[in-house]
């Protein structure tokens, strides 16, 4: 009796633990990108529906990667008409050549909607020894 109650509440035509699709689910991850030292340029790029906001930065060695604009609060809003970002970057473990200033340098970009630019009146990129400002 116990056995047809609980073939009764599942399927057995359908996996317990996901499916042939289930490792290509996206997992929530956590990024431990670190501020870069320099933002040395920001440009604002108008596209139908929003802006790209383009920052280069410069790394004080070579090797980060996964460089990216992350947001300075968790739901991406203007404070006081300042929409502001971190230039951030994963640093490899081991120790990496300094290498000439164009090996160290990158480029992230990020996309904005009209509706999260409403309101803002500048956009900031912050690194650990500088910002760079856009005005609207």
């Amino acid at each position: 009796l116990e056995q047809l109650e609980q073939s009764q509440s599942t399927n057995p035509l359908i996996p317990k633990r996901g499916g042939f699709f289930a490792s290509r689910r996206v997992e929530q991850e956590i990024y431990v990108g670190r501020p870069f030292e320099q933002v040395t340029d920001l440009t604002i790029e108008r596209v139908p529906g929003g802006a790209i906001i383009r920052a280069t930065g410069l790394a004080a060695r070579q090797g980060i990667y996964a460089v990216q604009l992350t947001p300075a609060n968790e739901e991406e809003e203007a404070v006081d008409g300042v929409l502001t970002y971190r230039l951030e970057g994963i640093r490899p473990t081991r120790p990496t050549p300094v290498g000439t200033k164009p090996t160290r340098e990158v480029i992230a970009g990020r996309r904005v909607t009209d509706q999260q630019l409403r309101g803002v009146r500048q956009i900031r990129v912050e690194g650990q020894l500088n910002a760079q400002v856009a005005r609207r």
